[in-house]
């Protein structure tokens, strides 16, 4: 990752400077951007990386990578702030400062640095997330300080301040309403699959099935059917596009891996300790609520992990039939050949799958600590 992130400091650029939002403009190298507050941070942080190869994988060691990781990933956009102002002087309002590919590939090479090296000082989920962070907190003292506000980013963020939030709202709701019925339907299913043999040489093939279908395609398959049962039901709010069926294929979509989980998780549970359960006079709902769900959460909470993953990236393309959500930000600056714009919808959807899947890994943490499994269990 060191390598990665001098290669892109060095051949990549670092920014972008267009006369405006449908030029792509000149690139902007790092070394011309390395002035001020911003650039002392880089360069401090990168000598540090440098350094660490050759440091002994020591605590003290291991914890300094963690902070010039750190520090990189949140210096970057300080920087890049710092220039975007510089280069704003004198040019016209419509001109735009964008984020170069050098920047992203630098910032994810430092925390990926950052968390390696959390990993293997003993940092379990939560301190990895405590890093995770702090480096998010910093950033967002950056944006409500206006720092960043010159950067081309911010700027459609300014245009459509009163649209974002909806979006971002809207989108998690979406993701809300299919986990419900998911959830509902799931897992009585993966009950059903791990008891009845039958059951689950049924289902799996019919939802493998449904993974495979693309998710245009699924949501283009549902507009018909929904459209008609609108026209038979008046009134009743169904129609082929909106919500519903963005919900409906969301949910088709998610069940294969909570069922998939429950049934795997219900599986792993040992024989012999349901045998001593029923030896202690349990009976088997008591067995089933005592023994195999406690047992069984680490895996199932897996398959969660990925559902709302999953869930949280395929609710922008339910955009295109109209659902709304950030997803109708990324269209919107795709159709204006608008980079920035697409930025805009896309990164929030980056960052809400972030924050899922790391809450959901404490959570699975948690539960493997309490039942006493190791972590590698968990994850099969």
């Amino acid at each position: 990752m060191v390598l990665v992130a001098v290669v892109a400091a060095a051949a990549l650029p670092f920014l972008g400077f267009a006369p405006n939002r449908l030029l792509s403009g000149r690139p902007v190298p790092l070394w011309a951007a390395v002035q001020g507050i911003g650039g002392a941070a880089v360069l401090l942080s990168g000598l540090i990386l440098l350094a660490t190869p050759v440091l002994r994988p020591t605590r003290a060691g291991l914890g300094l990578t963690v902070t010039a990781g750190a520090l990189l990933a949140v210096s970057l956009p300080w920087l890049a702030g710092e220039h975007a102002v510089r280069l704003a002087d004198g040019a016209s309002a419509a001109a735009r400062t964008s984020f170069g590919s050098g920047f992203w590939v630098m910032a994810a090479a430092g925390l990926l640095v950052a968390m390696d090296a959390a990993r293997r000082m003993g940092m379990g989920a939560v301190g990895r997330l405590a890093v995770g962070g702090a480096v998010a907190g910093l950033v967002a003292l950056q944006l409500a300080s206006g720092h960043l506000d010159a950067l081309s980013i911010l700027k459609e963020y300014a245009n459509r301040r009163d649209v974002f939030a909806d979006a971002v709202l809207r989108h998690a709701m979406l993701v809300a309403a299919a986990l419900v019925p998911t959830l509902l339907v799931g897992v009585p299913l993966g009950v059903a699959a791990h008891r009845v043999p039958a059951v689950g040489r049924a289902v799996f093939p019919v939802l493998n099935v449904v993974q495979t279908v693309p998710s245009i395609a699924l949501f283009g398959l549902l507009m018909a059917p929904l459209a008609a049962l609108g026209a038979l039901l008046p009134g009743w709010g169904i129609g082929g596009v909106g919500p519903l069926p963005a919900v409906i294929a969301l949910t088709l979509y998610s069940l294969l891996p909570i069922v998939r989980n429950t049934a795997v998780g219900l599986d792993g549970v040992p024989a012999p300790v349901r045998e001593a359960a029923r030896g202690m006079g349990l009976t088997p709902r008591q067995i089933f609520l005592r023994v195999d769900l406690p047992l069984a959460l680490p895996v199932f909470l897996s398959g969660l992990r990925i559902t709302v993953v999953q869930a949280v990236g395929l609710a922008a393309v339910a955009a295109l039939i109209g659902a709304g959500g950030l997803g109708a930000i990324m269209f919107q600056g795709l159709f204006a050949n608008a980079l920035d714009l697409v930025l805009l919808g896309a990164v929030p959807v980056i960052l809400l799958a972030v924050a899922a899947d790391a809450l959901l890994s404490i959570g699975i943490a948690a539960a493997t600590s309490h039942i006493g499994l190791l972590p590698g269990r968990t994850a099969s």
